[in-house]
């Protein structure tokens, strides 16, 4: 494993250069390592549980390129499949069979999906579900929730908090303020905010859009009743119900959250696992309102690289894994050991420190107080987190740079590696 202090000569050239090319050196700004300090590991090479940088050294990966790899980086049975197509071409931007096939699957197993239509990310699913719910509604406001992401989109783009969220101000510039000034915000598990928003909105609001398990605050699940309350909210005031499982479908549960607290929505968004690690993404829902996607309907949304057959069949090739007897509760007993470690050696070494995990997905606050909401997730003391992510990096153990970002195991990961990361962290925790 990797020695202390992190030899990282490469990597710091690689990205010095990178910063000349590219805003930030990084194609996404969590990676650029700034709210932890120091600068990112240029990855080399993956496998199974484990990363590797440019200049050698070796990690135990949480991050699993931020949720696709459930079964392990470069997992043989996806990797040729990968290869079995490939000689057929990467794109045809026209139909085939593996569409079926995924779509077939991705029906069967998640509740709510009776069509389903694909895309190539996350946040081209997000918004294309919210210009459906509006599309179907014919109505322009949206509910989503603070410290919920929903990728980019401009309408997503709202300052979290009091009176700010209140008026809609956009949280980027860039961003018209007329854009974002039908998109509402209330706290996660706070069913009271919800129910004023639709009073101060009679019949405006298209639907409620939501990580149905939070991710990008951090992990926060769901209070018990809140997300049977916004079902029962939103069918009260003709409203859609859309939960964004980006990041929970096939995660959590093979039917994702839904399944896993058995509550339906109309609509749901889908990416990283239903992708294998190749970029793709997904909404769907209901019969009649996947109906009014363009061309059985007026709704348009489009993509040249939809459906192309290597994300399809590195998707299939995953969800096939999945499928196999005990993956699940391999994953949640695996998480909960991780976890509940982490805590406990928190702990014992004098640090505040929450901790929560549902399956295959979890996260470590430095708090004493529960966390229900983004901001229960802001207490946690953020300095603390970026030593505490440099002191893993040092002892080998690759984690999300940002305390708001949930971690990821895989089937992939061993109980060997799990202890290896408690051993870890004894050391870390002992000298923060």
């Amino acid at each position: 494993m990797v020695a202390t202090p992190l030899q990282t000569s490469q990597s710091e050239e690689i990205f010095a250069t990178a910063q000349k090319l590219m805003p930030g050196g990084v194609s996404s700004p969590v990676r650029a390592f700034k709210s932890v300090g120091g600068q990112p590991l240029v990855i080399d090479r993956v496998n199974g549980a484990y990363i590797w940088d440019v200049d050698g050294n070796q990690y135990i990966d949480y991050v699993g390129t931020w949720g696709p790899a459930i079964c392990g980086h470069a997992h043989p049975d996806v990797i040729n499949g990968l290869k079995e197509v490939i000689d057929k071409g990467t794109s045809f931007g026209a139909p085939c069979v593996l569409e079926n096939v995924l779509a077939e699957m991705v029906i069967d197993a998640v509740p709510s999906i009776e069509m389903v239509r694909f895309v190539n990310s996350g946040t081209e699913a997000c918004m294309s579900v919210l210009r459906l719910m509006r599309a179907f509604t014919q109505r322009d406001k949206v509910i989503k929730f603070q410290g919920c992401y929903h990728g980019h989109g401009d309408m997503f783009l709202v300052q979290a908090g009091s009176g700010v969220a209140t008026l809609g101000l956009p949280d980027s510039p860039g961003v018209p303020k007329n854009v974002t000034s039908n998109t509402l915000t209330a706290p996660y598990n706070d069913l009271e905010a919800v129910k004023a928003l639709f009073a101060e909105n009679p019949d405006q609001i298209a639907g409620v859009i939501l990580e149905p398990v939070v991710g990008n605050s951090g992990f926060i699940p769901p209070d018990a009743g809140f997300l049977e309350g916004l079902r029962l909210l939103t069918q009260e005031n003709g409203a859609l119900l859309a939960f964004d499982e980006v990041m929970t479908g096939f995660r959590i549960s093979y039917g994702g959250a839904q399944e896993k607290f058995g509550v339906t929505p109309d609509l749901t968004t889908l990416g990283k696992v239903i992708g294998g690690g190749l970029p793709v993404g997904a909404y769907g829902g209901r019969k009649d309102i996947m109906s009014m996607v363009a061309p059985a309907g007026p709704m348009y949304q489009a993509g040249t690289l939809s459906g192309n057959p290597l994300a399809m069949t590195a998707g299939i090739k995953t969800l096939e894994l999945l499928q196999k007897p005990g993956a699940y509760e391999q994953l949640d007993k695996m998480t909960k050991k991780l976890v509940e470690g982490l805590v406990s050696i928190a702990k014992e070494n004098g640090h505040a420190a929450y901790g929560n995990s549902i399956s295959a997905m979890f996260g470590l606050f430095f708090t004493n107080d529960a966390v229900h909401d983004y901001e229960g997730a802001k207490k946690s003391d953020l300095q603390k987190f970026a030593r505490y992510h440099r002191g893993m990096l040092e002892q080998g153990i690759y984690l999300a740079p940002s305390q708001f970002e949930a971690g990821f195991t895989s089937l992939a990961h061993t109980d060997e590696d799990i202890d290896q990361t408690l051993e870890a962290a004894r050391k870390v925790m002992a000298n923060l």
